[in-house]
């Protein structure tokens, strides 16, 4: 079994489409954690609405690429539009952040992936699952990671909205 640590955001009815995902994920594999939501401004353009990401922690059976293949079909059912912009609007973002404690290559993405030292919207949920867990490639915990994030103002936390609960 792999412990998958993965990323959602969501810029276009996000109350909705962010619990719909874990929904999803459930079926796909056990969902074990869910991290509070953050909302911050979209990155790229300051234009768009806002973004609420989290991070869930799954159990899955499935390799890196099946893992990869299912979400997007995740991402399909709720409607995902792509585009040449790489940081346009969407209803649901679901990307692999941490796989077990591999470091490999999935098509043009790394993992793990980078933005976890570079990106409060990722850094900071993915401390709050499991803030003692050991970056492959740092060495350092993802709370020393989330530590220059945190006390930011272009990002904060949103009690009031819930990625799903966990049994």
């Amino acid at each position: 079994m792999n412990t998958v640590f993965l990323s959602l955001g969501s810029n276009i009815e996000p109350e909705v489409h962010l619990p719909a995902a874990v929904r999803l994920l459930a079926a796909v594999g056990e969902v074990v954690a869910v991290s509070p939501v953050y909302e911050s401004v979209a990155v790229g353009d300051p234009t768009q609405p806002h973004f609420l990401n989290g991070a869930v922690i799954l159990i899955v059976a499935l390799s890196p690429n099946d893992l990869k293949e299912r979400l997007m079909a995740i991402e399909q059912a709720l409607k995902r539009q792509r585009s040449a912009d790489p940081n346009a609007a969407r209803t649901i973002d679901l990307d692999i952040a941490l796989f077990n404690r591999d470091v490999l290559l999935l098509g043009k993405r790394h993992i793990p992936d980078p933005d976890i030292l570079t990106q409060p919207y990722l850094a900071l949920p993915l401390a709050d699952l499991r803030p003692d867990f050991v970056h492959p490639e740092t060495g350092q915990t993802l709370r020393a990671l989330a530590a220059p994030f945190r006390g930011r103002t272009d990002i904060w936390r949103r009690d009031d909205v819930r990625l799903a609960t966990v049994k």
